[in-house]
């Protein structure tokens, strides 16, 4: 390729490049003419197979969480209760863990895991304590504890966190204590 020709060619792609920049420019700060509204429905579309690739969850705050561990932790209180309530996220990892007053060394680690349990399965720890009859080998899932006294809390059906409460004499009024945790909430 002779001089001349790398000059002409060098020049022209100076000229593309700077029309196309100076296109890119003027088309960002001012509105898209008509035949650009045909890029619009094809960025929509790519935009539409990337939602596809993502969920969106809902979670409790610390606060809420905070305030379902204190109902439930005061609803044990009323009863002469000593218990432990553990809160934990939609993954089972904790958010709040409130012991109470006198509570048994065991009841730190049993809440934690009626709550695991309970938002694992979106189903009280009662309820499930009956499935362990049918499949036994259940409770060999690590983590997992199925007695009495978690309860799961839900958003539009589904399972965002769970409540487990540890201490009472009874699965079931730990079980109580946990709903109370979950009912306000709702408040």
């Amino acid at each position: 390729m002779n001089t001349r020709t790398r000059v002409l060619t060098g020049t022209a792609l100076a000229a593309v490049i700077g029309a196309g920049t100076f296109g890119a420019v003027s088309a960002s700060a001012t509105a898209a003419p008509a035949g650009a509204s045909a890029a619009a429905p094809a960025a929509a579309a790519a935009k539409k197979d990337d939602d596809r690739n993502f969920t969106t969850s809902t979670h409790l705050t610390v606060d809420a969480a905070t305030r379902a561990a204190r109902a439930a932790l005061d609803a044990a209180e009323k009863e002469n209760q000593r218990v432990t309530v553990a809160v934990v996220d939609r993954n089972g990892n904790t958010i709040v863990t409130l012991r109470g007053d006198g509570a048994g060394p065991q009841s730190y680690e049993s809440a934690e895991r009626k709550a695991f349990t309970a938002v694992s399965w979106n189903a009280p720890t009662s309820v499930l304590v009956g499935r362990l009859a049918q499949t036994p080998n259940l409770k060999d899932i690590p983590g997992t504890l199925f007695l009495g006294g978690g309860t799961p809390v839900q958003a539009n059906g589904a399972p965002v966190a769970g409540i487990g409460v540890a201490g009472a004499p009874s699965g079931d009024l730990d079980e109580k204590f946990a709903k109370a945790g979950a009912d306000a909430l709702g408040k």
